[in-house]
């Protein structure tokens, strides 16, 4: 058998990006043979996608493809930020609102099998995926996307790549256009729930209303405490109105207060602009995933175990 050298490994590692271990094994399979390792290489690289499958994709980016009134905002996750700057990665992110723009597909599976080569990979965007993840050595995931097509004209805004707006507007002119764009980084910086008050949903003013109604019990002991009479009811119910009119004021787009001039709302920008917005759309990278939080030591302290029990079962080591 061929003997597997360290600068072996480093040269295939250079040509594939694959993750150093799985390098190793391309070669040893191989017998030394590069091209062949190679080879094996790729083929192994799909059953790697299936060992990470199970790892938490919190982190990602958010991409968006505009073509006049048709349009897509899509996130893909990874595991970790590292990723989300590498070039194949922001590739196959753009590539697939690319598609989801141009192919409206029904989900992520049918994203998925549309027809895409990348990184000499494919011949489908999910083929890619999994490509990309032994290449790269971290889980990725198409997570969801929302695709717009109709007479409504589209803006777009992404603040860096892990938040993404897309509003849905009408009006006439540079200014209409200004306008569309300036409410979609409003979104993105102060993320309303709705449109308007009567807009929010009713598990979310439900939510509300049991929170001012705990405040008012909560101030209702303080007072008994310090022997101060109790409000009437009436006037505890009015307070607990109030609040909740405040929160929809506060989570409601046309009700907030314009961020570039807080002086008047966004509903009032918008009508000097001669600009009706009909929706919104506001992605935020990883909202509502939950996290994994590691043990960095038991991960490294695992790790040197592993390598000490490949040791002594007789692998060479590199």
């Amino acid at each position: 058998m061929a003997a597997i050298t360290a600068s072996m490994v480093a040269e295939l590692r250079g040509k594939t990006d694959a993750p150093m271990m799985e390098c190793k094994k391309a070669l040893t399979e191989a017998e030394g043979n590069m091209d062949k390792a190679e080879e094996l290489l790729r083929i192994k690289l799909g059953n790697k996608a299936g060992k990470a499958a199970s790892r938490v994709t919190a982190e990602g980016v958010v991409m968006a493809s505009i073509n006049g009134t048709t349009g897509a905002l899509l996130e893909v996750n990874c595991e970790t930020d590292f990723v989300t700057k590498n070039d194949s990665f922001l590739a196959l992110a753009q590539t697939a609102a690319d598609l989801v723009a141009q192919h409206n597909p029904a989900d992520v599976a049918a994203l998925g099998a549309l027809t895409h080569s990348q990184d000499g990979f494919g011949p489908t965007l999910e083929d890619v995926r999994k490509g990309l993840i032994g290449k790269i050595g971290e889980n990725m995931s198409f997570r969801r996307f929302k695709r717009f097509e109709g007479t409504n004209k589209l803006a777009a805004y992404l603040h860096g790549t892990r938040i993404g707006v897309v509003v849905e507007f009408d009006g006439a002119g540079d200014a209409s256009e200004a306008a569309a764009k300036d409410v979609a980084m409003h979104v993105a910086a102060m993320k309303p729930v709705a449109l308007t008050s009567a807009d929010v949903p009713a598990e979310l003013i439900d939510k509300e209303r049991a929170v001012a109604a705990g405040k008012a019990e909560e101030d209702r002991k303080v007072a008994e405490e310090a022997g101060k009479p109790a409000q009437p009811a009436d006037i505890v119910a009015k307070r607990i109105e109030g609040g909740v009119q405040k929160f929809l004021k506060e989570v409601s787009l046309f009700n907030q207060p314009f961020v570039k001039n807080d002086k008047q709302t966004v509903e009032q920008m918008l009508k000097s602009a001669g600009t009706t917005v009909k929706a919104f759309t506001l992605y935020v990278v990883g909202e509502g995933i939950e996290k994994k939080v590691d043990d960095f030591a038991a991960e490294v302290a695992a790790q040197v175990a592993a390598a000490k029990g490949n040791s002594d079962d007789g692998a060479t080591t590199v």
